[in-house]
């Protein structure tokens, strides 16, 4: 039987120093996640007197008519009566619901709300209600999906800023908790419809395991804690493998394909699907890539360089690719204004880094910019008749896909390429006989005008 004090035992394991941190909790109306609520408030209110550090959010998805406006009720009814903020999303017709996949749609949806909330608020941690029911259920699901020791681990206490204070505790448990306190709640009775994969677990799976053996759950804990264990043990050596085979880890990081190869297909794919790179027939097409091949996950690029295996993080790259102010306008009082840019150069192997271009200030167009290269860049190289895109540029510079996303392009107000740096400048813009007023841009540390 759930006692209020393990409760409250396994809450403070979680949330060290609840007066030092801050909380969201997802709150649907149901047993679970309103014996959570309830006694995340007794924590509180025994820590912090009447000053709550955590607040309630609620989703009416609208899918169960009456029903679904009675569980908002009674999520709202105890945050008024506790003098909790409550957070309300109710689903409109502007949120389109699926055909198929409504349960992600939902949970999609959930976790956009509950993170805006959180980054409004300055909530650091989300709180579910999640049980031991909940980590069985989806232990039978990825045991269906051959989702290896991580996946048989189930759901972690404690990932991502999300805690689960409930996850030892089953739903019986919880149930009689909520009955001998007097905790309001509402049942979904939609659960016990079997039309989706987890309620044909729940339904029909898992009552037939527990009949096999009274002590089920119980069993399932304990196996599930070992599964933990030998996961954070596996997960701590292929650390240690990746650690021997980087060759680099500053700006991007950088692994021995060669001794990655040399490498078991679990570890290799153990690495690779920490970067998204989680599809098994995908592992061999990275190591048969020719050079410069690149492969894509939701979150890196990853570029085939030789030997190397190079990731990058694609939010990192969008962040860097905005344009930087170069210079506002020019003084025409002045015959001559030099601009040394050594910072705007990165090292690339076998490139001098050292150049300078005189431009005619009279025919550009001001304020200039550096960023790095967009789609249908071309310009007009010196040294080269006629026009070049550059893309063509790079590759008949033999330049490597990491290299080419290094390098800088000067740009004038209407967006017209002025120069690629450090290679050449535009031919168009540069000084001639003519010229009155030079702006000279170079990358001489020790040149002065």
């Amino acid at each position: 039987m759930l006692k209020k004090l393990s409760f409250k035992s396994q809450l403070e394991n979680l949330v060290h120093n609840p007066e030092n941190h801050t909380y969201l909790l997802a709150v649907s109306g149901g047993a679970d996640s309103m014996v959570l609520a309830s006694l995340f408030q007794d924590l509180m209110y025994n820590t912090q007197g009447k000053e709550h550090s955590f607040q309630i959010a609620h989703i009416n998805y609208k899918l169960r008519g009456k029903d679904s406006d009675l569980d908002q009720k009674v999520v709202q009814d105890f945050c008024e009566k506790n003098h909790i903020k409550f957070h309300l999303y109710e689903v409109s017709e502007k949120d389109q619901k699926p055909e198929n996949s409504i349960q992600l749609w939902a949970r999609e949806l959930r976790y956009a709300f509950f993170k805006e909330i959180q980054q409004k608020e300055k909530l650091e941690f989300l709180v579910t209600a999640h049980h031991l029911n909940d980590q069985l259920e989806t232990f039978i699901i990825n045991l269906s999906k051959a989702a290896g020791i991580k996946g048989l681990s189930g759901i972690p206490s404690n990932a991502n800023c999300i805690l689960r204070p409930l996850l030892s505790f089953s739903k019986k448990e919880i149930y009689q908790f909520a009955e001998q306190n007097n905790i309001e709640f509402r049942e979904d009775l939609s659960n016990k419809k079997s039309d989706y994969l987890r309620n044909k677990i729940r339904n029909e799976i898992v009552p037939k395991l527990q009949e096999t053996n009274d002590h089920f759950l119980e069993n399932f804990k304990k196996s599930s804690f070992y599964l933990n264990q030998a996961n954070d043990f596996v997960q701590n050596q292929i650390q240690e493998i990746e650690n021997k085979l980087m060759v680099f880890n500053q700006e991007h990081k950088i692994l021995s394909k060669e001794k990655l190869d040399q490498e078991s297909d679990f570890v290799k794919f153990e690495i690779l699907k920490k970067y998204g790179f989680n599809q098994e027939e995908e592992i061999p097409k990275i190591f048969k890539a020719e050079n410069n091949s690149s492969f894509f996950s939701k979150e890196y690029q990853l570029i085939v360089n030789r030997n190397e295996l190079i990731f990058i993080d694609r939010n990192h790259k969008q962040e860097i690719n905005h344009k930087t102010l170069l210079i506002d306008h020019f003084d025409f009082s002045e015959n001559q204004i030099g601009i040394n840019i050594p910072n705007s150069i990165e090292d690339i192997d076998g490139i001098d880094k050292n150049f300078e271009w005189d431009f005619d200030a009279e025919k550009l167009h001001f304020p200039l910019h550096l960023r790095k290269q967009q789609d249908g860049d071309e310009f007009f190289p010196t040294g080269f008749s006629g026009k070049k895109k550059v893309s063509k540029f790079f590759r008949d510079e033999k330049l490597s896909i990491l290299a080419r996303q290094k390098i800088w392009i000067l740009t004038d107000s209407n967006n017209s390429v002025l120069g690629v740096l450090p290679f050449r400048q535009d031919r168009r813009y540069a000084k001639d006989e003519k010229t009155k007023c030079i702006l000279k841009i170079f990358n001489e540390t020790k040149n002065e005008i």
